[in-house]
Formats: structure tokens, C-alpha cells, sequence
């Protein structure tokens, strides 16, 4: 009578050690560190760029019409003591005329100047401050700001005998902040952007 023959031996599966486990667990956690500090810095450079680019394009838009309505003003204010002795004045605010009909006696005022942000110590705000009078007298006032977040604004103006304006600069520094809201403390910084515009008004005072 034959005997059954015997089942082959199997050889007992071996699981992970704990050592091997915990090794596998290290390299994970480590791989998704440096993805998250690969992924983090990336972003913080996206909102570099595009801070540095928005506010490019906000503050060129600003000159330009600054620059334009110099050139379309009159009676520009403030005046030097003595345009002989001292032709160059810088100021924080620049006031000009941009309308005026002599027969109704109205008149329409524009005056730009730098104000202290919500924390009084900077940064600066440019406003924009538009009074309507007749017969020198006020009627309404307009205003709002025009760029905000500058580190630095100042007007220079050099006039002539008269006293008649020759020609006003503008030189202004903007700390780029596309997103106010946003606190990150990037390592990376955002440089600062100086701008610098002058023009000459084509009305003769």
C-alpha cells in the first residue's frame, strides 16, 4: 500500500523588521520636507515677481499722469522765498491750477501731496486733492489716494524769475506689496523701486 507522499516544506514568510520600518518612515518624512521647502520657496518667489511687476505697472500709470497734468498746469505752488537766490525748492506737496474761467471766476485747484500711512510713521501715501472755487472761495473737495506703500516722496521744483515754473521732478521710492494681507517674511526680500519723472508746463504763467 502506498503512503501519501509528504507536502514540500514551505519556508515561513519574513515581515519588515521595526528597524526597517522606521528607516522607511525617515527617508518619507524627509523626502516631503525638502518637497514642502522646494514647493514653499517657489512660492515665495512667484509673490516676489509678482509684487515687483504689479507695482511696476500701478506706479508708471501714476507718473504718467502726474507728469501729464504738469504739463497742463499753471500757477504751481509751493513758491521759493526768492526764485534768484534759491531757483530749487523740494517739497511733500505739489499745487497747481488746471482750470480756470475768468468770466464765472471758477476755478479748479489739484494738489498732490505725501501723507503718513495708518501707522503715522510710514509708509507714505500719495493723495490726490481736486477744490473747485469761484470767487476764491471753496465749493467742493475731491480726494483719494493715488499709490500707496512709498518709502520716500519728494518734489523738486525749479522755477524763474516770476515766479514761473521751469521744470518739476518727482522722485519717489515704492516698497512693492501686491498683497497687503499677505505677511510671509520672505527670505528673499522685495528691492525697492525708485522712480524719477520731471516735466515741463506748457502754459507759460
Amino acid at each position: 500500500m502506498n503512503t501519501p507522499a509528504s507536502s514540500p516544506s514551505r519556508a515561513p514568510r519574513r515581515a519588515f523588521s521595526l528597524v526597517e520600518v522606521l528607516i522607511a518612515l525617515t527617508i518619507t518624512a524627509t523626502l516631503l520636507t525638502a518637497t514642502l521647502a522646494a514647493l514653499d520657496t517657489s512660492f515665495k518667489s512667484y509673490k516676489h515677481t509678482t509684487e515687483s511687476a504689479s507695482t511696476h505697472v500701478v506706479a508708471r500709470i501714476v507718473v504718467q499722469r502726474v507728469t501729464a497734468m504738469i504739463r497742463t498746469g499753471s500757477e504751481f505752488g509751493p513758491y521759493p522765498v526768492n526764485p534768484i537766490t534759491t531757483p530749487e525748492i523740494e517739497s511733500d506737496w505739489l499745487e497747481f491750477v488746471t482750470f480756470e474761467d475768468v468770466v464765472s471766476g471758477s476755478k479748479e485747484v489739484i494738489r498732490l501731496e505725501r501723507r503718513t500711512g495708518t501707522a503715522q510713521t510710514g509708509p507714505f501715501v500719495l493723495w490726490y486733492v481736486q477744490t473747485s472755487l469761484v470767487g476764491g472761495a471753496a465749493i467742493s473737495t475731491q480726494e483719494f489716494p493715488l499709490l500707496e506703500n512709498l518709502a520716500d516722496l519728494t518734489f523738486i521744483l525749479e522755477y524763474e524769475v516770476g515766479p514761473r515754473l521751469r521744470r518739476a521732478t518727482l522722485d519717489m521710492t515704492i516698497l512693492p506689496d501686491d498683497l497687503q494681507d499677505l505677511s510671509i517674511g520672505s527670505p528673499l526680500g522685495s528691492p525697492v523701486i525708485r522712480m524719477v519723472a520731471s516735466a515741463a508746463p506748457r502754459q507759460r504763467e
